[in-house]
């Protein structure tokens, strides 16, 4: 799974990126600090069910603290996109071609309006015009690629639209949702400019989920003027401070707090100095309304609501829910909802697909067939043919 992460220059991308990746990153007050889309790998922490099995786990990748174990998802930092990126300004095209291949977005914006939508400084910028940029780029950047492909789907079916819309990772499914909603004959498309402009339009807001955090919600005014704007603009909109997640992060690495990510609130474990405990006060206070610094919150509910996914747990040993290794609930695989065992077996790897003679529900012992639809929290054992 790759999310990237969007949005104008200068709003706190890179040190969203950096804070919940681990990586550190060029972070600069201009514009464009990124100019090649950096990658790492985030994780997000679910229930494990070792505590409800009574049993320990040992997890390949991530960490196992206090019942929640980490599944790793891949982000991506892309440069700021300006207004006319589809027609080649700043960065151009290029950044919208990066975003392709990711299956949803976190678009930051500046909830302090300190910022307009090039970088540069500004005094109380109208953040809903930062709300509405990144779908207006979107469409436009669809729209050229529509109107340029045209002649290869026009009076045609849905099948040769797809074809030209799946190097943006657009699955079938998802092409003939919008194009319905546009009311578009899928045996026939008349590629007209109306038509054309509809589908856009969809695509633009409906083929890859995204959410919109109000980063900077730390600073002065900045917590309302989001919530606002999401009033005005009846959209969800989550107050986030990358900056507060940030400093957290290096707290408790140098032993001065307990905290995990995501959490609500943290306990000092060590001496703090005077600079130190006033900055810890101010963060605190913020989380305390609100609940939390939203970056992990922003991210966990792009992931498992928006785009839907669920948690699955591929096997061995259906017995000693391991590995042939031994290896306790080794992997946390992230799958669509109701996605089948099928589907699993070739996540995990293709020859288990190819190979495929049948399944077992771990935690029920029972045979599954592979058009069985998977449930969040499936331990699943995939039986291989020779």
């Amino acid at each position: 799974m790759l999310i990237g992460i969007v949005g104008a220059p200068n709003k706190g991308k890179s040190r969203f990126f950096s804070c919940v990746s681990k990586l550190d990153v060029q972070v600069a007050n201009y514009p464009f600090t990124t100019i090649d889309p950096d990658r790492a790998v985030a994780y997000l922490k679910v229930p494990c069910p070792s505590k409800e099995l009574g049993i320990i786990s040992k997890p390949r990748t991530g960490k196992l603290e206090d019942g929640m174990r980490d599944v790793p998802i891949q982000l991506m930092d892309v440069a700021g996109l300006v207004p006319g990126a589809h027609e080649g300004n700043g960065m151009g095209n290029k950044f919208l071609d990066d975003l392709s291949s990711a299956d949803g977005f976190v678009h930051i914006i500046d909830a302090s309006g300190k910022t307009d939508l090039t970088g540069q400084p500004a005094h109380e910028f109208e953040i809903e015009k930062e709300v509405l940029f990144l779908d207006e780029e979107l469409r436009y950047w669809i729209l050229g690629i529509l109107k340029k492909n045209a002649p290869k789907f026009k009076g045609r079916t849905i099948n040769e639209l797809h074809a030209v819309l799946s190097g943006l990772s657009y699955s079938k499914n998802i092409v003939l949702r919008c194009a319905r909603n546009c009311q578009i004959d899928e045996k026939r498309i008349e590629a007209s400019d109306t038509e054309l402009e509809k589908l856009s339009v969809e695509l633009s807001k409906n083929a890859k989920p995204k959410i919109i955090v109000a980063n900077k919600a730390d600073l002065e005014g900045a917590l309302e003027r989001a919530q606002e704007t999401a009033k005005k603009l009846s959209v969800e909109i989550i107050p986030a401070s990358a900056q507060y997640e940030y400093v957290l992060s290096k707290a408790r690495e140098k032993g001065i707090i307990r905290y995990a990510q995501g959490e609500k609130e943290f306990s000092i474990i060590g001496n703090p100095d005077t600079t130190q405990t006033a900055a810890l006060e101010k963060i605190s206070k913020f989380m305390k309304k609100n609940n939390g610094t939203g970056v992990y919150t922003a991210l966990e509910k792009l992931v498992f609501e928006k785009i839907g996914m669920i948690v699955v747990y591929p096997v061995e040993d259906e017995n000693a829910f391991s590995d042939a290794a031994g290896n306790v609930l080794p992997d946390a695989v992230l799958m669509p909802k109701e996605s089948t065992v099928i589907e699993l077996a070739a996540k995990v790897h293709q020859d288990l697909a190819d190979k495929f003679i049948g399944a077992i529900d771990a935690r029920e012992k029972r045979r599954v067939a592979k058009d069985h639809p998977l449930k969040n929290g499936d331990i699943i054992k995939i039986i291989r043919g020779k």
